[in-house]
């Protein structure tokens, strides 16, 4: 990620509506998974604290970020909101079967291996552990935000199971979200990349009463989205899980 895109994203991240909401949304799928509050968690692709901030929130007690950015270290350091190491998240600095719940949300996208790095998380879950993914979906959308995040592609929900079947994860719960804001986003993007306008983050796109108006809108968004399963978003979130052992060897197929 740029250092101006980090820079701005560091500045709103908690009070932003795409932030703010979406951590609503990962809190109630995190605490539905029933963890204690000394599970060992890990944050993969930290940035600038986002999910570091929710994870203490929740009430978790052991969790570590990691980050291939010495910025992201900084930039949480500076916030108080706990331990970055530096990593990779094609070779995590991390044991085999040693991590209880993994949040990787817009992350794999950064990778130029992603099943490298979906293979690695599977390595450092315990059997029985969780994963969180997001990724950013629908290559229609690759925008600036895209850009100045170095992203390597966006998905689309078949391509994605399938990469997690093959990583041998079994699959809990799958859905798009940021499903009522698609189109307006949709063309939104399509006036910035028209336009040539140049902004650090899409994010600055927004004031006050924006904020306010579109955090009501994302709230509704987030909280019908893992019902109502439509077809369409802007982002992809799976919930997965490390067989526990004894599992049988061969995992169901994922239902694409």
């Amino acid at each position: 990620m740029d250092q101006a895109t980090f820079a701005a994203e560091a500045k709103i991240e908690s009070t932003h509506w795409w932030f703010v909401e979406r951590r609503r949304l990962f809190a109630a799928l995190i605490r539905e998974c029933g963890l204690p509050a000394d599970a060992r968690v890990v944050d993969i692709g930290t940035g600038t604290g986002a999910n570091l901030r929710l994870l203490k929130q929740i009430g978790f007690t052991n969790v570590t970020g990691i980050d291939p950015s010495e910025d992201a270290a900084r930039w949480c350091a500076e916030k108080g909101l706990g331990e970055v190491q530096a990593g990779d998240a094609r070779a995590l600095p991390l044991p085999d079967q040693s991590v209880d719940l993994v949040v990787a949300t817009d992350v794999v996208e950064h990778v130029d291996d992603d099943q490298r790095a979906v293979a690695e998380i599977y390595r450092v879950l315990r059997p029985g552990g969780i994963v969180l993914f997001t990724v950013p979906a629908f290559p229609s959308l690759w925008g600036l935000q895209d850009e100045v995040s170095h992203h390597y592609r966006r998905y689309r929900m078949g391509p994605f199971l399938r990469m997690l079947d093959k990583a041998r994860f079994q699959v809990t719960s799958k859905f798009y979200f940021n499903y009522i804001l698609f189109l307006p986003i949709f063309l939104v993007r399509q006036l910035i990349r028209a336009l040539k306008i140049r902004l650090a983050s899409e994010n600055e796109v927004n004031n006050p009463l924006l904020n306010f108006v579109l955090g009501i809108v994302f709230r509704l968004d987030v909280t019908t989205a893992p019902y109502f399963h439509p077809p369409f978003g802007v982002s992809i979130l799976v919930l997965a899980r490390r067989p526990s052992e004894g599992a049988d060897a061969k995992l169901r197929s994922v239902d694409t």
